[in-house]
């Protein structure tokens, strides 16, 4: 998994009516792109995240998802 800053950051609810945490990238700190990322999520949280498989990536030039 790559990111870059700005990219989204999407975690998936892993049960039945929990809902998506998006949240934005915004430091990138393992080497080209790698995880861990510093992300902000939408309710103002923010952490350091290394995404596990319930996790894509939506890239802010292209937006693709991976």
């Amino acid at each position: 998994m790559r990111a870059s800053e700005g990219d989204q950051i999407v975690q998936h609810g892993r049960v039945v009516g929990q809902h998506d945490k998006v949240g934005k990238i915004t430091e990138v700190l393992g080497p080209e792109g790698t995880p861990p990322y510093r992300v902000k999520f939408e309710d103002g949280h923010e952490g350091v995240c290394s995404p596990g498989p319930d996790t894509e990536i939506r890239h802010k030039d292209t937006g693709t998802m991976h």
